[in-house]
């Protein structure tokens, strides 16, 4: 197997991976510059120098050119309903902190524990790097995966750690990394003392038709990674973090993230969603109500070189093979019960793009309130403030619609990827998305 050179990266330098072989071989000559730079003696420093600060600025030049060259599903014309916040993101609900560690090394055939690797990690803070609970709750709506931390949840009311959302087989890893995390830097509550626990969240989807699934390539550092790198503000998206080899709808999938403002007179509060989007069948794709996916029947098909009782199941398009998680964050001040219920409306975001949580599909979320900081208390009575129930279809259509535009952002956003075995998965064909909108009159 032909092997990409591993580039370990200070956490101070943004990661690129993910984007394109020209940003990932550009990225990699960047590190390697400054780590050599960093070895030599000051007579020669000088004599580099202008090769470092050439490789620098194009590595800035491409950097800009990517991020320009990644549009957004509203960029290339997708009418959505609803309006969003500042960035049209999870991070639009003050406080709220991501971060990726994306980790893609090497092509050609599987070799369980080498490669190729297309995996990562994801993690959202409801608080920045903090210690502060907040009130949450989640839902399934299928099974068939895995969110840890979730009975204390429902038994707390609370959730009180960072999410992670990163691969199928890499739970237990992350789980472990995150409590080695919060103990080093002391994210819990410290009238605890040394007495303390906690139950951190990690979710998964199966990255195993484009990564060495089963390599165990995600490593405590790389939690790490994604935690020092979190950051309020625009959201990268796409094949990054933990949805590096998803896949959507037949298409590449990944990380996609939206948001919506309320109306005022309803407290003109702020509903964000993020989705680790691998879930769903070719056929059934629905964009702004438009059947994209039988339109697209026949275009960019995956390209899977398995045994014939993989490709068999792949070719059954009802059969779901991956899973969809999803993070609602609001600064609406619910209680547990009221967070369970915007969680449950996910379902019909999901619904809107074609999603049936099939029998092999873990759809599992998450939502959370930042707003009553005040209420967790371990040794006084607290007080909240309450949302009226009678005011909750704001945010009910709110999160339908955020989730709907995260799932699609996540499409918009992904790139063609080669993996494991040469196995090839298409980004979606935007001209083709637009002229059939254009075809259905969603677009003028």
């Amino acid at each position: 197997m032909k092997q990409q050179k591993k580039v370990q990266r200070n956490k101070n330098f943004p990661s690129l991976s993910g984007t394109c072989d020209l940003v990932l071989s550009l990225e990699s000559q960047f590190y390697s510059c400054c780590l050599f730079l960093s070895s030599i003696t000051h007579a020669s420093q000088s004599a580099t120098m202008k090769i470092f600060i050439a490789i620098f600025f194009q590595f800035l030049s491409i950097m800009s050119f990517t991020q320009q060259k990644n549009p957004r599903a509203r960029d290339i014309g997708i009418p959505f309903d609803g309006i969003p916040g500042t960035y049209n993101a999870i991070t639009d609900v003050a406080g709220v902190e991501t971060g990726h560690t994306t980790i893609i090394e090497g092509d050609g055939k599987l070799e369980k524990g080498k490669g190729p690797v297309r995996t990562g990690v994801t993690v959202i803070l409801p608080a920045g790097k903090k210690y502060t609970p907040v009130f949450a709750n989640w839902f399934m709506l299928n099974g068939n995966g895995d969110m840890t931390g979730t009975h204390w949840i429902t038994e707390s009311g609370f959730l009180e750690t960072p999410i992670f959302i990163t691969n199928t087989s890499s739970v237990g890893i992350v789980r472990d990394a995150a409590l080695e995390w919060m103990d080093k830097n002391h994210y819990y509550d410290t009238s605890q003392g040394q007495f303390w626990y906690s139950y951190p969240v990690v979710a998964e989807t199966w990255d195993g038709v484009l990564n060495d699934i089963n390599g165990f390539h995600v490593k405590p550092e790389h939690v790490w990674q994604a935690l020092a790198k979190a950051s309020s503000g625009n959201v990268e998206e796409g094949s990054v973090g933990g949805g590096t080899g998803m896949i959507c709808h037949g298409f590449k999938g990944g990380i996609g993230t939206s948001s919506r403002v309320i109306d005022k007179k309803a407290g003109g509060y702020t509903v964000g969603v993020l989705v680790q989007a691998n879930h769903g069948s070719r056929s059934l794709l629905t964009i702004a109500g438009v059947p994209v996916g039988k339109e697209l029947a026949d275009t960019l098909q995956e390209k899977i070189f398995s045994e014939p009782s993989a490709q068999q199941k792949i070719n059954n398009d009802l059969v779901e093979r991956g899973s969809i998680i999803v993070v609602v964050a609001t600064n609406a001040p619910l209680l547990p019960h009221q967070l369970k219920r915007l969680a449950q409306r996910v379902s019909l975001g999901i619904g809107k793009v074609g999603g049936i949580g099939g029998n092999g599909s873990g759809d599992i979320f998450i939502s959370f309130s930042t707003a009553n900081k005040s209420s967790f208390s371990r040794d006084k009575e607290t007080t909240a403030t309450v949302f009226s129930n009678d005011q909750m279809g704001y945010l009910f259509n709110a999160t339908v619609q955020a989730t709907e535009e995260a799932i699609i952002n996540a499409l918009v956003a992904g790139i063609t990827m080669k993996g494991i075995n040469g196995n090839t998965v298409y980004g979606l064909p935007h001209e083709a998305v637009i002229r059939i909108l254009k075809k259905y009159n969603r677009i003028k």
